[in-house]
């Protein structure tokens, strides 16, 4: 019996006739976004920002980390990369800091991509917790069969994020590690680096993470041993980035999973819309909600003070400031992204009327 030629895999006609609605949308996306935001225009945004909020000192920085206790609060910088490769920049937008949590979405995004998108909502879940990121409580409190919600709950909270490390494939340590570290570097369009003293740091008072860890077993919600685990997580949590770095990173992700300046396709486009609705969701921990509902854009923060918004289609918004809200989210950085987005019109959710 003679079988037709296929395409491997999901490579079947209808992916590939969405593949290519896709690639005109975004590109449409792109090309809209450019005339009505001119360069200019968007240059003068980022400045406004910048200057606005400068002399704001409300929060303080992540205490029980000692690295980042000693962060100079009075950097700020402000980053914004379109999806067609031009780049906004004002203040400390180059000074490097600890990625901390954000790491989160570029490991969800290798999980998503090698493990499969069941995977991660099985195994993980895709859920808001509407606790604090490092809740043990809950894993109790997902641990609910009826729901089928499994313990860790969300990806970008400390329990999730935890699992998702577990799940990152590999005969060794390092080699997990090397992976994320050439992914996060790819998403970035250069190589990033291991930040040892905050890795040493973090290391060295990782207690509740290992005991996440440890709970996560119990639940058999981890796929590797908790050691190792808590390891490999801490090191993606400790690799330095800048404002900018998160805004190309960022609109790799907008970008369908394309890098805007390299253009090596780093993910694929159905990876990252997946990625973005569990930013939605869970990006600023339990004031996800408060910002969507303000800002209109899935974003993701950092207690090492960064955080990152992205405008699918179309742009990348990326601040550093370390003091920190009670949540954990940079206040000046929060306040940057909302005014930038007001003023280029970019919440996903309000459909710009024709004058």
């Amino acid at each position: 019996m003679t079988r037709k030629k296929s395409f491997p895999g999901y490579l079947n006609t209808a992916a590939i006739a969405s593949y290519v609605v896709f690639c005109i949308t975004q590109a449409a996306l792109a090309r809209d976004f450019s005339q009505q935001a001119p360069a200019s225009n968007i240059q003068q945004v980022v400045d406004r920002a910048y200057n606005h909020y400068k002399t704001i000192t409300d929060g303080s920085n992540a205490s029980y980390i000692s690295y980042l206790a000693k962060a100079n609060t009075k950097l700020y910088g402000i980053a914004v990369v379109t999806t067609d490769g031009k780049i906004f920049e004002a203040g400390d937008a180059e000074h490097l800091f600890p990625v901390e949590s954000i790491a989160k979405v570029f490991t969800l995004a290798h999980v998503l991509k090698v493990q499969g998108a069941k995977t991660v909502q099985n195994k993980i879940g895709v859920n808001a917790t509407g606790l604090p990121f490092n809740s043990a409580l809950a894993i109790e409190l997902n641990n609910d069969k009826l729901t089928g919600s499994p313990p860790p709950g969300n990806p970008l909270v400390n329990a999730g994020a935890i699992a998702t490390a577990s799940l990152v494939d590999g005969k060794s340590l390092e080699e997990k590690w090397n992976m994320l570290l050439k992914e996060a570097s790819a998403f970035a369009g250069h190589s990033l680096m291991l930040n040892k003293d905050v890795y040493d740091s973090e290391m060295a008072d990782n207690q509740h993470n290992l005991a996440i860890a440890v709970l996560l077993k119990s639940y058999k919600s981890l796929y590797a041993d908790p050691t190792e685990t808590i390891d490999l997580y801490t090191r993606e949590c400790s690799y330095d980035v800048t404002a900018k770095d998160l805004a190309v990173m960022g609109a790799t992700l907008a970008n369908g999973g394309t890098n805007p300046l390299t253009h090596q396709a780093v993910t694929d486009a159905e990876t990252s819309a997946r990625v973005l609705a569990v930013m939605a969701t869970a990006g600023l921990y339990n004031t996800s909600g408060e910002w969507l509902y303000n800002v209109g854009l899935p974003a993701k923060s950092g207690v090492g003070g960064g955080i990152v918004a992205v405008v699918p289609g179309k742009m990348a918004i990326a601040v550093y400031s370390s003091p920190l809200d009670a949540a954990g989210n940079s206040v000046r950085g929060q306040l940057a992204i909302q005014s930038i987005a007001q003023d280029l019109g970019v919440n996903i959710f309000k459909i710009q009327m024709q004058k």
